[in-house]
């Protein structure tokens, strides 16, 4: 039946002539009952014999002249009713000025001008109506019947009542009722709908048929947030979440911002509180460098100093297209007086560097460019030596010279008992910068104080396997992990950046700050997780296939190693490494040989050099591996 309606060719004009003329034949008909209220006797004495027929042929004529019946019936719009309105309109003027002239011919009415009236207005009606009526069947049949989406919102509060309120006005969706924690609310009416307990969801979602769980509370932990979505992902249910207050376009919500949960909201931890006005003390008013400005972490330190109000930022990055792309972001933000320098060039250069220093002598540096890529710095070795080693050199021994107050090294938790050349070229960036700044502490030069800090894989950033499960994912799979049991630590850009800037304050020279980097997450189950939340089911409808450790990869990742230490600070996620102290000669010395080795391009040569200078250095599934012995 469907797909003959849907076939349905377009009806003949006649017909719908003919059914145009039947509907003004009632509405005419009902016009005279209804003003002379439903007396027959009245009617029999109106002339409606003349009236009607005259009323009906008229309206007949003036569609054949306005062509009000040549619309398709399917596609009715505005315009169709303003042209229905039209050709009565002028029907009941041409019936009005016929009355006129037989009454003044026979001395009363065969079409009371009360008749005409009321006809107009029912004819309008009945005319737009039937052909309502068969544009809404022809869509209905065409889509299919639409079953509605069955919804529970999860906290009955001002945010939940907002999104009941949406839905009601949507006619895609049905809410069930409300879900709460709090014990004072459960079992309550609120809009009519129940709110149910929050201790028993699985039973609740096995028994009531639901299609999608909407996450409303604002403030909702992370740790119950992942519990509700892992719940509602074992009963089949999509999971939804209201994003928060500040992103409500122009403060108003829609249907369209409740969206599907992303992995990020379930990796994310709790807010970090800052000590902002001893971030702002060091930063505001300041002249601040910023290398690989356009990365990742850096231009998110970028976002937040400006929140600081620093006198000038010194942008700098040797990507063309990232910087301009930083550039094109920060011209849409309210920058007040701040200055922005958008810098392209490379940190081993250091005539340029120097330029750099000179012109706008900054006050404080962070440090961020580097090459972090594992593998890919495992294949290019002696290009991470160049950049993560001689470009860490270069740029603090500058920074140094220029007499610049802070020194801010952004390392990494591969520099950890590195199993890799790239985390062996962090940890020893970290080794100098640490032995530059004991060196200022014998008063061999003014003093610029070097801080570390080490976190490690961020959520989002260039390289990370979330995107790249995400774009698996899109395309059916497979999903590609490269060992069952590997695991790694996350947090967010924000936070880690958050950790940097405080750190930063907080620091006295010397130390290596590393960050709470809470529990270290399965990769395998983020995959499972990340295909689940994507509405597929891991193994049978999105595969995942394990692929081998990558060359220099771990399995588990550290932010100690075995020699090391941590001590507490004031800021509960921020801790400083005691780390072993090497004097600068040696290093400066050994840092020598490694960076002529890497411009020689004698690699083998260069990575033997690195496993001496840190003993810690074993390689793992890499071309390096059989110089582990020799080094030791």
């Amino acid at each position: 039946m469907f797909r003959k309606l849907k076939e349905l060719r377009i009806l003949p004009r006649w017909i719908i002539i003919i059914i145009d003329a039947f509907l003004v034949l009632i509405a005419i008909s009902f016009s005279y009952i209804l003003r002379f209220n439903f007396d027959l006797v009245a009617i029999d004495r109106s002339q409606y014999h003349i009236g009607i027929p005259v009323f009906v042929l008229l309206t007949i004529l003036v569609s054949l002249l306005t062509k009000s019946y040549s619309g398709i019936v399917r596609y009715t719009g505005f315009q169709d009713g303003l042209r229905i309105a039209y050709t009565v309109g002028i029907a009941a003027v041409i019936a009005a000025f016929f009355n006129f002239v037989y009454v003044s011919q026979n001395g009363y009415s065969a079409l009371p001008y009360s008749i005409n009236l009321i006809s107009f207005f029912i004819s309008v009606v009945f005319l737009l109506t039937y052909r309502l009526i068969v544009k809404f069947t022809f869509e209905f049949f065409k889509t299919g019947p639409k079953s509605l989406k069955r919804v529970l919102i999860f906290g009955a509060g001002q945010s939940g009542q907002l999104v009941n309120q949406l839905f009601l006005n949507d006619k895609d969706y049905k809410v069930l009722g409300y879900i709460e924690d709090d014990l004072n609310k459960v079992g309550k009416v609120v809009n009519g709908l129940k709110i149910y307990s929050g201790s028993g969801i699985l039973d609740l979602l096995r028994t009531i048929k639901v299609d999608e769980l909407v996450i409303s509370v604002q403030n909702l932990s992370i740790s119950r947030k992942n519990e509700l979505v892992d719940t509602a992902l074992k009963s089949g249910v999509k999971v939804l979440h209201v994003p928060p207050v500040n992103k409500w376009i122009k403060g108003e919500l829609s249907t369209r911002q409740i969206q599907k949960i992303n992995i990020e909201d379930l990796l994310g931890r709790e807010a970090i509180n800052l000590n902002n006005y001893y971030i702002s003390k060091e930063v505001s008013n300041k002249r601040i460098l910023i290398t690989g400005a356009a990365g990742s972490i850096g231009s998110e330190i970028v976002r937040q100093l400006v929140e600081y109000l620093p006198e000038r930022l010194i942008l700098f990055d040797q990507s063309e297209s990232g910087v301009f792309a930083l550039q094109q972001e920060l011209k849409e933000l309210p920058l007040a007086e701040i200055k922005i320098e958008y810098l392209v060039g490379d940190i081993t250069n250091p005539e340029r560097l120097n330029s750099v220093f000179e012109t706008y002598k900054p006050q404080l540096v962070f440090h961020a460019a580097a090459y972090k890529h594992v593998p890919m710095m495992e294949i290019n070795s002696t290009e991470a030596v160049l950049c993560n080693v001689q470009g860490t050199r270069i740029l603090a021994e500058i920074a140094v010279k220029n007499e610049v107050d802070r020194f801010v090294y952004i390392s990494t938790d591969k520099a950890v008992n590195p199993t890799n050349v790239m985390g062996a070229s962090k940890r020893i960036g970290e080794m100098f910068v640490q032995s530059l700044n004991n060196l200022a502490e014998k008063g061999a030069y003014s003093q610029t104080k070097f801080i570390t800090t080490r976190f490690g894989n961020v959520l989002g950033s260039n390289g990370s396997v979330i995107p790249l499960f995400k774009e698996q994912i899109a395309k059916g799979g497979p999903v590609t992990v490269t060992h069952p049991d590997i695991t790694r630590y996350f947090m967010t850009i924000p936070e880690a950046c958050q950790l940097v800037l405080e750190a930063a304050a907080m620091g006295k020279g010397g130390e290596i700050f590393i960050f709470d980097m809470g529990k270290s997450v399965k990769i395998k189950d983020l995959a499972e997780k990340m295909i689940r939340l994507s509405g597929f089911e891991p193994g049978s409808e999105i595969e995942i296939i394990f692929t081998g450790l990558r060359e220099g990869e771990k399995l588990f990742e550290e932010l100690l190693n075995d020699k090391e230490n941590c001590i507490n600070t004031h800021h509960r996620k921020i801790m400083i490494a005691k780390v072993i102290d090497h004097p600068f000669l040696k290093i400066n010395s050994a840092i020598d040989e490694i960076i002529q080795l890497a411009t020689d391009q004698k690699e083998v040569d260069m990575v033997l050099k690195m496993k001496k200078l840190v003993p810690e250095f074993i390689s793992n599934e890499s071309k390096f591996s059989k110089l582990d012995k020799t080094a030791g």
